[in-house]
């Protein structure tokens, strides 16, 4: 619950330390970023997480705006009227003109409101819908750390990939010259130098789709972290500091309060719960003091027209009651009331989906986590397998294919060790997003 309430506290001190942190590299420019880098940056540009923010103002302004009602409310009104032909009236059997061809008036308003079930809403609400708008960058935020730290390890892993088979390359090539050279002196036939031309050959084409590949998840991760796609990105990583990170404590047991989706259906149980007592008070007046200063002028030469005033002033009290509204309170009350008992069951629903996502991702993180394990143990007996292999065809005893097939291993060894190795880290990020301690402090 601490790490939510941290990732929380982000928006309103962290992105302003990580914003200063950030900027202190340029913006199109990341040479050799870190996980750590990559999301940080990630927080700040990406055009999710500025949406996200320019919400949370808006949600701001706008609870600004409904409490503004309970300041006092000034309004100035002006006119100036020229009568083309002036009113008549009846009066005691006659037909009589009334009223002055030139009239101009400037009233000034006072309003007040004293009770108002809409303003007071407002005023009781208003925490909670600030509470709502960081729950959602929140929200944000974590799918922001997930995918970034997804699309960097995915990038990591092709990276490593490229380079296992760079080192094959060179292994090749030096297999490539020692046949050519036995070739050429008459000790061994053809086979052996055209299967080292084979696997070189195929060695050199995968390690052409690596590098391709490599672009495209380059550009993937950009576009996770906002960075600008004509801009250089590269990434640095420890590999031994990235194996150590690869446990977590599978003692761990979820608890729906860290998770964000139950914080904002919570929050919204309480927006409902404020609507359900909005309506049960619709019976209650509407209270408001008003006053008013009015500027007249009347004249019949429009020239003169201001040479005079006859000013009138007045205060009041207004009060507005409902009586009847055709049962409109009784069936609002309902509404709101058959909306909380929908929302327990949308919490009911997303407890159940907690439990088999982490039901799910904690088996997907065990068992990935024992094949990293069983396949690092590969890589390390290929190894030792390929150079016994290696300098035992040098002294004559094995034959060259024994080392083409000793080498392939010990290609497919690596190859499926780093990938055992982001496929576990993968895991891992999804099973810290099931148990709510995903936060944007990853390292």
């Amino acid at each position: 619950m601490k790490r939510v309430i941290y990732l929380t506290a982000m928006l309103g001190a962290g992105l302003v330390s990580t914003s200063s942190s950030a900027q202190q590299v340029s913006d199109s420019v990341m040479p050799k970023a870190s996980l750590h880098d990559c999301i940080q940056y990630a927080l700040i540009h990406q055009p999710v997480m500025k949406q996200t923010l320019l919400d949370q103002e808006i949600a701001e302004h706008t609870i600004k705006s409904k409490l503004a009602d309970w300041y006092p409310q000034l309004n100035l009104a002006a006119g100036l009227n020229h009568y083309l032909k002036l009113q008549t009236s009846y009066f005691n059997g006659a037909a009589i003109t009334t009223g002055v061809t030139n009239t101009s008036s400037a009233a000034f308003t006072l309003t007040q409101n004293l009770f108002n079930r809409d303003v007071l809403l407002a005023s009781r609400t208003a925490k909670v819908v600030r509470q709502q708008a960081v729950q959602n960058t929140t929200s944000n935020q974590i799918d922001v750390v997930s995918n970034v730290s997804k699309a960097y390890y995915d990038m990591l892993l092709t990276k490593a990939q490229v380079a296992v088979l760079d080192e094959d390359i060179v292994r090749l090539e030096r297999s490539l010259k020692d046949a050519y050279n036995q070739y050429q002196s008459g000790i061994v036939d053809k086979t052996d130098y055209k299967r080292a031309t084979i696997s070189l050959n195929n060695a050199k084409a995968q390690k052409k789709t690596g590098e391709e590949s490599l672009k495209a998840k380059n550009a993937l991760l950009k576009q996770y972290m906002g960075f600008p796609a004509d801009s250089v990105l590269d990434v640095k990583y420890d590999t031994i500091q990235i194996a150590q990170s690869i446990q977590l404590d599978t003692n761990t047991t979820v608890t729906y309060q860290n998770r964000i989706e139950y914080q904002l259906l919570q929050t919204q149980r309480s927006l409902l719960e404020a609507e359900l007592r909005y309506n049960k008070w619709a019976y209650l007046p509407t209270v408001s003091a008003s006053g008013s200063y009015t500027f007249a002028y009347f004249n019949k030469d429009f020239g003169k027209l201001y040479n005079n005033n006859y000013p009138n002033s007045l205060v009041g009290l207004t009060v507005s009651m409902p009586i009847f509204q055709g049962f409109k309170r009784t069936h609002n009350i309902k509404i709101a009331e058959l909306n909380i008992k929908r929302t327990d069951w949308d919490v009911e629903s997303l407890k159940q989906q907690i439990n088999t996502q982490y039901t799910h991702a904690m088996a997907s993180y065990k068992s990935n986590l024992n094949e990293y394990f069983v396949l690092r143990e590969n890589m390390d007996l290929a190894k030792e397998v390929y150079n016994l292999i290696d300098l035992q065809y040098r002294e004559g005893i094995k034959t060259y294919l024994e080392v083409i097939t000793a080498q392939t291993d010990l290609r497919s060894a690596e190859l499926n060790y780093y990938n055992a190795m982001y496929t576990v880290l993968s895991s891992k990020i999804d099973l810290e997003v099931a148990l709510g301690t995903l936060t944007p402090s990853i390292q």
